[in-house]
């Protein structure tokens, strides 16, 4: 057994720090005081009157631990006095009941406590998961302790040993792939997955190249298990290009998979490998601690559970905010929920808590890790929301394209939480990509926006208010609004409210420990060291729910009286299943020589703070993991890297258009620019969210459809109504113009140009040659003033219709050519 000491855990991001290692008897650890989490919004016990605590020590225990647990629902129907042994939640004398527990915690590793692992193996837990009970209950024993529970000690653990099993490996020769898999693939997938298709889609495994159909298909098969291939997986769970049914075509290219695999037989492991021993996940030493600050949580969401509807609010502090699912959700591997048009949303009385929480301090920070789907968002889309609808909200987290936004409502914002603090357009800090985002409130510096554990750079210039406005009828909810009509599309792996604003130095701290379930490695390379009882030590953890995360090598010795030799380590490789994975090599530069003098007892010597992913294969509790070395102290494996497949010969295509189309992004933000009307305005984001689909997608002008045109110019119709119907606006834009007479004289040659000038100026400009002449449009457009001027007959030509005429000639200017082409 080894205890990581603080160095160590800093470097391995878990930077809380530990102030007293643990004596023999197993004393508790000296702790800085910090501000307390007020009262609980209701407690579940009984009502005490027995004899008072004896010790501090004592009333904690009642406080934290006692009071949540008494209830009958929880275990007050049982062990309580005259009840079923031991009487830990009696309630005729809180010292009695003190002592009978005691045996059944520990205080320095609460997640160990018998309470804990009863609760977690399903007795009388009072939720769904029993997980969730499990770490309800070790978030309350670790109050009690006084004791940051994610701070705990992380001891390592000595795995069993064992050497690499044998594994069936795909075959140097395309053969036998181009007599099973390629084949449905080059039928069905071609038409994308080929760099001659007409919008080519990397990866090309349709190719008519069958060595680089191969190379790009060999992560997407399991020859050990052909039903959990990823091409499967594509048609069977997500309906992706199935040909004719999902699942009889999941089954067929299964069949082919299995065909393939059939033909390969089994390889041991080459023996010129110079290996560790092997072994999987969950066979490591689980990385309990995480060094998270977390004195004033009040809320907190892990999403361990990964089956179900409810996502479990695990942070002690009563009433629990457990959230529904409903929509589009789905749980992912490695702890979160994957978010499509779906949200997890608390109940009104159970939000309550943030409510009394939150305006009782006067503080907050909200903490999520989170992976968009994409930069193309708006809404802006909400990602955390406690709020009643779409206009009215205590708070919200949310994502306009490349921005966070932060909308709180106080006694200086209106009910909506405007003016909202964004981050900058110009920095792009939110991308789709896993991101640690935290905002933060308080009384000097107001709203405030970190990313990744930095200060996003934006300063809020809204005055300082209070909560008193915030409503304690609204809803806590994730992925969405209340009312379901704006949803957030991406991944959210956790999510944490303190009732107290958190330091810069508290931010990057848990940003450094990271999220998820994760696990220490400890790969043996004894035999080849010399040095007993050592190890490569890598952090494991499930990425989502394809890949894994190798992170942040050290070399360590469990044995505190080795001695430490000289050891040189070169070129690592991760492997997984008997061989090396093809692909997330990031360590096999790797020249490190382990030194007495840089090898630090019981810590050991770090080897690289790179990490990289390895694709699942099989299934977390099936992959088994090794490490293969060029050099290992004096053993040595030469690797001579093999050469690239060569490129396919390019398809001859088609000659290409060298102009394209705008898309439906700059199509919006092209009509913006020219009329001066901006995106937010209400009126232009209705019919944009209306059309986007009906708008070009692709720049391609050979894919510009009939249908493209109509919605552009419903969008250009729209765009010029609103500069025309606001008086400022078109007064600014067309300066000079009266609005105020009648068709059949307000477009006289002079006045007429002070439309059609403007118009020119912003859309075509003078002089480019890339262009429209800007004569032959000024005369297409006179020509249809003219038409629409001509006030014969029983037309009504009062000053609205001079409106309209100006809306139609700006529609037709900016909803033409010249807007679209590129």
């Amino acid at each position: 057994m080894r205890l990581l000491f603080p160095s160590r855990i800093q470097q391995l991001g878990l930077t809380a720090l530990l102030t007293l290692v643990l004596n023999a008897c197993g004393g508790s650890a000296a702790k800085v005081e910090q501000n307390p989490t007020p009262p609980l919004v209701s407690q579940p016990g009984e009502t005490y009157s027995g004899p008072p605590a004896n010790t501090d020590d004592v009333q904690r225990y009642k406080l934290n631990l006692w009071d949540n647990i008494s209830s009958a629902e929880r275990c007050g129907a049982c062990h309580v006095e005259r009840g079923q042994s031991p009487e830990f939640v009696r309630a005729d004398d809180i010292n009695l009941a003190y002592s009978a527990t005691n045996p059944l915690v520990n205080l320095d590793e609460p997640e160990t406590s018998t309470l804990v692992t009863k609760v977690a193996g399903g007795h009388n837990c009072w939720l769904a998961s029993p997980s969730a009970c499990a770490d309800i209950m070790t978030t309350w024993i670790a109050n009690w302790a006084d004791n940051d529970v994610s701070a705990n000690k992380i001891q390592l653990e000595a795995p069993a040993q064992k050497s690499p099993g044998a594994n069936k490996n795909f075959p140097e020769d395309s053969g036998l792939f181009a007599a099973t898999v390629h084949p449905l693939l080059e039928t069905y997938c071609a038409s994308c997955h080929t760099n001659s298709a007409t919008i080519p889609i990397s990866p090309y495994f349709a190719s008519s190249d069958i060595d680089e159909a191969y190379q790009a298909s060999k992560a997407r098969i399991s020859l050990d298990t052909p039903e959990s291939s990823r091409f499967v997986g594509r048609l069977r769970d997500e309906f992706h290009n199935c040909w004719s049914n999902c699942s009889s075509d999941a089954s067929e290219l299964s069949a082919a998979i299995q065909a393939m695999a059939d033909g390969i037989d089994i390889t041991e492991l080459a023996p010129e490998l110079v290996n560790s021993q092997a072994l999987t996940l969950f066979e490591g030493t689980l990385a309990t601690g995480g060094g998270r600050f977390e004195n004033d949580l009040i809320a907190k969401w892990e999403f361990k559970t990964g089956t179900g509807t409810t996502a479990f609010d695990t942070s002690g502090v009563e009433p629990a905010i457990d959230l529904t699912l409903s929509g589009d959700v789905s749980w992912i591997g490695g702890w979160g929920l994957q978010m499509v048009n779906g949200k997890a949303q608390g109940s009104t009385a159970s939000s309550k808590k943030l409510h009394t929480l939150l305006t009782a301090t006067g503080e907050m920070s909200i903490e999520a890790w989170v992976v968009p789907a994409n930069v193309t968002q708006e809404g802006p889309a909400r990602i955390i929301s406690y709020s009643g609808g779409s206009q009215t909200r205590n708070f919200t987290l949310g994502q306009t394209l490349y921005n966070y936004d932060y909308l709180l409502r106080t006694s200086n914002t209106d009910a909506n939480g405007e003016t909202a603090l964004s981050t900058a357009d110009a920095d792009e800090l939110l991308q789709s990509s896993l991101q640690h985002v935290v905002i933060t409130y308080d009384q000097i510096n107001g709203r405030q926006i970190y990313v990744n554990g930095m200060h996003s750079g934006v300063t809020d210039n809204v005055e300082v208010g209070n909560f008193n406005e915030w409503n304690d009828t609204y809803a806590f909810v994730l992925g969405n609004e209340v009312s379901s009509d704006i949803p957030w599309a991406g991944s959210i792996r956790m999510v944490a409210v303190h009732n107290r604003t958190l330091t810069s130095e508290q931010i990057a701290q848990n940003f450094a420990a990271g999220i998820g379930q994760k696990f220490f490695l400890l790969f043996n390379v004894t035999q080849h060291t010399g040095i007993a009882q050592s190890y490569v030590v890598l952090e494991v953890s499930q990425f989502d729910s394809y890949s894994y995360l190798f992170a942040e090598p050290f070399f360590i010795s469990l044995d505190d009286n080795a001695t430490i030799s000289t050891v040189p380590i070169q070129g690592m490789r991760i492997g997984i299943n008997g061989r090396e994975a093809t692909t997330g090599q990031v360590f096999q530069n790797l020249d490190v020589t382990i030194t007495d003098g840089d090898y630090i007892t019981g810590e050991g010597q770090a080897l690289s703070s790179l990490g990289t992913t390895v694709a699942i294969e099989k299934s977390p509790e099936a992959d088994e993991f090794f490490l293969t070395f060029e050099q290992l102290g004096s053993a040595t494996n030469v690797v001579i890297e093999a050469d690239p497949p060569a490129a396919a010969l390019p398809a001859d295509l088609e000659p290409q258009s060298d102009i394209g189309v705008r898309n439906f992004a700059e199509i919006n933000a092209s009509m913006s620019v020219v009329t001066g009307v901006p995106t937010s305005n209400a009126a232009v984001k209705a019919s944009f969210e209306k059309l986007k689909q009906q708008l070009p997608s692709v720049t391609n002008i050979d894919s510009y459809l009939a249908s493209n045109q109509m919605a552009v110019t419903q969008m250009a119709i729209k765009y010029c109504d609103q500069l025309v119907e606001n008086s400022s606006l078109r007064a600014s834009y067309f300066s000079g113009f009266d609005f105020t007479q009648p068709a059949n004289t307000a477009f006289i040659e002079q006045d007429r140009n002070l439309i059609l000038t403007p118009l020119l100026d912003k859309t075509i400009g003078n002089n480019i040659a890339t262009q429209p002449q800007r004569d032959e449009v000024s005369n297409e457009l006179n020509n249809l003033i003219d038409t629409l001027s001509d006030c014969s007959g029983d037309k009504v030509c009062n000053a609205t219709y001079t409106q309209t005429i100006v809306k139609a000639t700006c529609a037709a200017t900016i909803g033409s050519a010249a807007i679209l082409i590129q």
